[in-house]
């Protein structure tokens, strides 16, 4: 599918001044992309400074330090990121940058609610590079931009994390650090079983079937660090 351009959508963009810092923020955590993204968005806007992030708040850092961007790249899911929280905010605290999502998920549900909590621009990591390019341009422009492939995965966004309790989300630093169920129970002053009822219950309310993968998924979610 191509960029998605209809005169409604123009009609109904925001204005963005031409006063705009001349950087590029990318905001991924994994390195290999992200190094990946910078080359092929160097090439196409190289009168652009590119700034690279792995995290929500490093990214936020760099956009308070250098000033907001013409353009923010930021992958759907990665630490500190809660899309129908993190947009909103970006787009409250950075009216004038344009936003694009950039992620491995290509569903229309996921695309139609991201679209909805704000971003500019929906570009699925399946793409050509010369499509994506194309459709930063047709950004910069001021149009709205959704690009995925022909034939959608079946993945979708994940639900938002569940609601823990601060004793669980105690449980979860501790098992991440790799502290057995009697340890954990000797730091909280509570019973082996106690803790291992807690593991439990963690590891089916985030879907994981081993300690290392509750891990991780919790630390995607951003429930700890």
């Amino acid at each position: 599918m191509n960029a998605h351009i209809h005169s409604s959508d123009i009609l109904h963009h925001r204005a963005k001044p031409h006063a705009m810092i001349d950087t590029i923020i990318i905001a991924d955590d994994h390195p290999m992309f992200r190094a990946g993204l910078g080359q092929l968005v160097g090439s196409a806007f190289p009168h652009l400074a590119i700034h690279q992030a792995g995290t929500v708040d490093e990214m936020l850092c760099v956009a308070e330090r250098e000033g907001a961007p013409q353009l923010f790249t930021i992958d759907l899911l990665f630490p500190g990121m809660d899309p129908a929280e993190t947009l909103p905010m970006m787009r409250r605290r950075f009216p004038r940058s344009s936003i694009a999502v950039v992620s491995m998920l290509d569903d229309d549900a996921t695309i139609d609610r991201v679209m909805g909590y704000g971003a500019d621009a929906y570009i699925a990591k399946s793409v050509r590079p010369d499509r994506m390019v194309a459709g930063l341009h047709a950004l910069q422009q001021g149009e709205f931009v959704v690009l995925k492939p022909d034939q959608p995965s079946v993945q979708t966004m994940p639900a938002p994390p569940p609601a823990l309790t601060d004793r669980q989300i105690e449980v979860l630093t501790m098992l991440a650090q790799k502290q057995s169920n009697k340890q954990i129970a000797r730091s909280l002053d509570l019973s082996h079983f106690t803790i291992r009822n807690h593991v439990s219950h963690l590891l089916r309310t985030m879907g994981a079937t081993t300690r290392s993968e509750l891990a991780d998924k919790a630390r995607h979610a951003g429930l700890i660090a």
